[in-house]
């Protein structure tokens, strides 16, 4: 189940169908044609690792379907360099995406279980650069802000205060939300040291953000 012929081509051609999707950033699907999305995937289910759909992962967990990813990514803004802080890092494959991109990643996982599994993923696939954390995303980490981009990948009740003063000035925060009995993909920019401006991506689907670390 390695990195054979045959997923660099299902890889291929899973880019190519987002690109007709939406002008997602360049460097963002160049990761996704490197990164072996088959292999965060359950035993099993690695025949439909590069369909776009979510797909279960551990806990109860979902993998975002890739035009999610791609989605969150660009809208972020986050470039090669930048400091992202992502919350829900369920099995490490975004978190392989924006590693694999360049920028320094910091992640947050309020599951044991995931957080135990994507550190021992992401290290025997050679991403071991990015910082795990378990901990409760709704507090960001605050010993290491400002932070370029903050990436959400869980829907919250409502836009986290915490994590916005977690952005530097310029900085996004990529976050679903509830929304008159929807989720929507949100994005705050941060205008100044008060002020923030917010906009609305589409509808989305994702498991809830919920507050402390499940055991």
């Amino acid at each position: 189940m390695g990195n054979t012929d045959l997923y660099i081509g299902q890889r291929r051609m899973m880019v190519q169908q987002l690109l007709q999707k939406y002008p997602y950033d360049a460097q963002v699907l160049e990761a996704m044609n490197v990164v072996p999305r088959h292999l965060f995937l359950e035993k099993g289910m690695e025949h439909l690792a590069y369909e776009d759909k979510p797909l279960p992962i551990a806990a109860g967990q979902t993998i975002s379907q890739p035009s999610t990813v791609a989605l969150q990514i660009s809208l972020s803004g986050i470039k090669r360099g930048g400091k992202v802080l992502e919350i829900g890092t369920g099995c490490g494959y975004q978190t392989a995406v924006l590693e694999q991109m360049g920028t320094r990643v910091y992640s947050v996982e309020r599951q044991r279980e995931l957080y135990m599994a994507a550190q021992k993923s992401l290290a025997r696939m050679g991403y071991d650069r990015a910082l795990l954390f378990w901990s409760d995303g709704h507090k960001g980490l605050q010993q290491f802000t400002p932070f370029k981009a903050i990436i959400v990948a869980c829907c919250a009740q409502e836009i986290p205060q915490e994590l916005l003063l977690q952005l530097e000035i310029g900085g996004r925060l990529v976050v679903p939300v509830e929304e008159n009995g929807q989720q929507v993909m949100a994005v705050v920019e941060r205008i100044s040291e008060n002020e923030f401006n917010r906009t609305t991506h589409g509808k989305c689907s994702f498991v809830p953000m919920l507050e402390g670390v499940n055991r």
